[in-house]
């Protein structure tokens, strides 16, 4: 049986690390990519996470040409505003009030590169409704600190996960990787580990 190559994860993570985990996946390594991640004029949020993700492994297969490059990106999206990672208290907060009571969409960007030079790329879209927040709920959701570093200032595999009144499509799509088409699409490009 010939050697599968490397697999090196483009993203510091650590959901999509424990995700791929949990499917029995460890990567080779973790290289997160530093790239310019800011949205361009009138960019829609789909060609937004896909143009990241994209870049992202792009930039980490250049370096590393003998691997398997997976990256990813995640947005959560209200209309057509893009809602990243929130920079501070203040904005994590607008976060939680302007999600508050309305259906949002999470959307993932995947991007694999491979040494053969084969690429796949694709989106997932869940969409995910969150109850009336009151001032105690977002102050008590603030106060947990783990709005840190998560796509529209809040993770559903925490606390956050009692505010989901409605949720429709993958689960792990929301958590920051489709699992189920990440599998697919690995196993496409030849990365059968079990």
């Amino acid at each position: 049986m010939t050697s599968l190559p490397p697999l090196i994860l483009a993203s510091a993570s650590p959901r999509r690390l424990e995700l791929l985990a949990q499917c029995g996946i460890a990567p080779a390594k973790v290289i997160p990519a530093d790239i310019d991640e800011s949205v361009l004029p009138r960019e829609k949020p789909l060609a937004y996470v896909a143009r990241i993700a994209a870049g992202k492994a792009d930039k980490i297969a250049a370096d590393h040409p003998q691997a398997i490059i997976l990256a990813a990106d995640t947005t959560v999206t209200c209309g057509q505003r893009i809602l990243g990672k929130a920079e501070n208290e203040d904005e994590a907060r607008a976060f939680l009030k302007l999600l508050s009571g309305k259906r949002h969409r999470v959307i993932t960007a995947v991007s694999l590169r491979a040494p053969d030079g084969k690429k796949r790329d694709f989106t997932m879209t869940s969409i995910v409704k969150f109850q009336r927040l009151s001032e105690a709920d977002i102050k008590a959701y603030i106060a947990s600190n783990e709005w840190r570093g998560k796509a529209g200032g809040y993770g559903i595999q925490g606390l956050a996960g009692a505010f989901v009144s409605f949720m429709s499509g993958s689960y792990t799509n929301i958590v920051g990787l489709p699992v189920h088409e990440t599998v697919k699409a690995l196993r496409g490009l030849g990365y059968a580990w079990i």
